[in-house]
């Protein structure tokens, strides 16, 4: 997951309380770049802060995705896990194993601006996955 920030302060532009709970969630969110699902969210949450439950985290993150804050992600797998809503995101799948690959180099801005500029409409961000066999997969 692209890292997300300033999560705390668009959550009280929203008119959302930041209580220890939500704080802590925003705390995993901010510092680790890897795509988390709620199990992981609440593991590394009630190091920050132990009273953190489940539910507690399925909620908040419903809510931040309802915001368009985080959006959910499945990666070839039944997990879903989260990433942020702006900017691109990108992904190599293979189909054979499920490795997943995530990658920068994106050239896909000047599609989105003819887009943009064709049907008047403000992308704000976007997924990319290929699909196909890794390497490992193609030996076999």
């Amino acid at each position: 997951m692209s890292i997300i920030i300033g999560l705390a302060e668009k959550l009280k532009r929203s008119g959302y309380k930041l209580t220890p709970s939500r704080l802590a969630i925003i705390e995993v969110l901010e510092t680790h770049p890897e795509h988390l699902s709620h199990t992981q969210i609440l593991e590394d949450g009630q190091k920050i802060y132990p009273q953190l439950s489940r539910a507690t985290v399925y909620r908040m993150m419903e809510l931040l995705v309802e915001l368009h804050l985080i959006r959910p992600l499945y990666l070839n797998d039944p997990t879903q896990r989260f990433v942020s809503a702006t900017g691109g995101h990108h992904h190599l799948i293979c189909t054979h194993c499920g490795t997943t690959v995530e990658f920068d180099h994106c050239t896909v801005d000047q599609l989105a601006q003819e887009l943009s500029s064709k049907y008047n409409f403000q992308i704000d961000s976007h997924l990319l996955e290929f699909q196909g066999c890794c390497a490992t997969c193609k030996l076999s």
